[in-house]
């Protein structure tokens, strides 16, 4: 399975084509979908450009994707960068109406199994972020670990490929040796994107790819947009 993540954090100060609003990530899931793009993972933003929780631009953003391709699952983050409300989001999470199909919660959060909790009760599914071996061993502690919908073994801060593999290596070790038989993705970030996507497809796991992992392609050129990186991917299968 390919996930196209398409904005995450970055802004057009990153990129003019990151996508922004509700329109730019319909526009961005239709052409990335009609690549053979599988899922899509998105951050909403409110009227100043700032990613969001509320309920009204995360529903705002969902509609729009779902028009421009249906029945294609929509993912939403829920990173504590976001959650900086007295409530560190959950009165936001807790008033959505209209739902994602899943969403990413990273583990080395102090709330992440409250998060993974509400979610579960709202019947959404949930990505569970691992960043570090540390998260892989708190994960399968948990008590709701196997009701999840998958797992990210995702690579955001290490730089070097060799200690990027390693570490997935490791991470993916620790979920199996628990036995916690849950679909993976495995995902890089900039430096480390596109090794892991062939990581990935080796291993012969899922993965994830777009603007919020990476602005290059595998020759190291900037991108024109999502639908360049998943046309790259595609050739490299």
């Amino acid at each position: 399975m390919l996930q196209a993540c398409l904005n995450g954090a970055r802004s057009r100060r990153d990129h003019p084509h990151i996508p922004v609003t509700a329109d730019d990530l319909a526009r961005d899931a239709a052409r990335v979908v009609a690549l053979g793009v599988a899922e899509l993972h998105v951050h909403p933003r409110d009227a100043q450009g700032l990613e969001t929780l509320d309920p009204e631009a995360t529903a705002a953003a969902l509609a729009a994707i779902r028009r421009a391709v249906p029945g294609i699952p929509v993912g939403l983050t829920t990173r504590e960068g976001i959650r900086v409300d007295p409530r560190r989001g959950f009165s936001e999470m807790e008033a959505w109406q209209v739902l994602p199909d899943y969403v990413s919660v990273n583990l080395s959060e102090a709330d992440a199994s409250d998060v993974i909790d509400l979610m579960l009760a709202k019947n959404i599914g949930v990505e569970a972020g691992l960043a570090t071996a540390a998260d892989a061993r708190k994960f399968v502690s948990l008590a709701s670990a196997k009701d999840c919908l998958r797992i990210l073994v995702e690579i955001d801060f290490e730089k070097t490929v060799a200690n990027a593999l390693a570490l997935s290596d490791e991470m993916i070790g620790i979920i199996k040796e628990k036995r916690i038989d849950l679909p993976i993705l495995l995902h890089g970030f900039d430096e480390t994107m596109w090794p892991l996507y062939r990581k990935s497809r080796t291993l012969g796991v899922d993965a994830r790819l777009g603007f919020e992992d990476g602005l290059t392609l595998p020759d190291g050129r900037i991108a024109t947009g999502n639908p360049a990186i998943i046309a790259a991917a595609r050739e490299l299968t």
